[in-house]
């Protein structure tokens, strides 16, 4: 990753989150929304803004809940992690700012609040680019074994559904996150200041509360909070994507191999199409930068059309 942009944070009260966001490019162009994913934070997207300001896009990076300098609002607020909550914040963050249609990308966390917003309301965005496909969570289905190999990669959920787990979160943010990258990307030689720079986020008074949550509510460990049932109860279904989309897979990424994209294709009932990025692995867009941005301008019109914010 290069020297991170100097772009001083804002910040707009979007639902239950007072969300911090980094926004660059011409304010009336066309928007995107880029989302980053755990345990990550805004870095990631260093070396894709760029590219896309000079592409001629308005570019937003917000911090998602429990990350950076994202806050709750009140604080007998649930800290829930669950994937209703991050699907509901990202669409409070469009309507906060008006963003008309925007283009969503994201990876990991982000990706599932993308795919979220994009099955629900499709209505409210233009494009999605979303890295290991379709990433609502079949929470029903969260006791089925995966293969051994693809389970010690998770090791982390487990860790999580146990207070030791929550402990150590607590007690070496920085340390488990690293053993995160390392296994997730194992081709990827990232510097000690990265990781350091990024877990600044981690120091979220929120943030481990969230983490701990998300991964035992996907495992059908926590219940959700009470304001995200209905939310909840619609993506049991596992609604599919009509929007146009772009889906990646790194060919090196060291928990979810790459596919040719089939085993999703029942989720995607509007136009689709899938890349294998090479060499790169879970934290694609920090990996392969001009491959994510690449993906993000073949799923958008053209910009100046008049999509754009007001």
């Amino acid at each position: 990753m290069t020297t991170p942009l100097i772009q001083p944070p804002r910040s707009v009260t979007a639902g239950e989150l007072s969300v911090a966001y980094r926004d660059h490019g011409d304010p009336h162009a066309e928007p995107v929304v880029l989302l980053h994913g755990f345990p990550y934070d805004v870095h990631t997207y260093d070396d894709v803004v760029p590219l896309l300001v000079e592409a001629g896009f308005r570019v937003l990076v917000p911090s998602l809940r429990g990350h950076g300098a994202t806050r709750f609002l009140r604080a007998d607020t649930p800290r829930s992690g669950q994937q209703a909550a991050l699907g509901a914040d990202l669409l409070a963050f469009l309507d906060a700012l008006a963003l008309e249609q925007p283009i969503l990308a994201g990876y990991d966390w982000g990706a599932r609040a993308a795919c979220v917003v994009a099955a629900l309301w499709p209505e409210r965005i233009s494009g999605l680019v979303s890295v290991n496909g379709y990433l609502i969570q079949d929470i029903a289905a969260s006791a089925t074994p995966l293969a051994p190999e693809l389970e010690a990669g998770f090791w982390y959920f487990w860790y999580f559904a146990t207070e030791r787990g929550r402990a150590g979160l607590s007690r070496d943010a920085r340390g488990i996150a690293e053993v995160i990258w390392r296994r997730n990307s194992p081709e990827w030689r990232f510097r000690d200041e990265d990781l350091d720079r990024t877990a600044e986020a981690f120091a979220n008074p929120d943030y481990v509360d969230v983490v701990i949550h998300s991964y035992r509510h996907r495992l059908g460990l926590a219940s959700g909070a009470p304001a995200f049932a209905e939310l909840e109860q619609r993506l049991a279904d596992l609604p599919p994507i009509a929007v146009p989309t772009i889906t990646l897979d790194g060919t090196a990424d060291g928990n979810f191999p790459a596919t040719d994209g089939s085993q999703h294709a029942r989720f995607f009932t509007g136009p689709r199409e899938h890349r294998q990025v090479e060499g790169a692995g879970h934290h694609l867009p920090a990996e392969a930068p001009h491959a994510f941005a690449e993906a993000v301008l073949d799923v958008a019109e053209p910009p100046g059309d008049g999509a754009g914010t007001p």
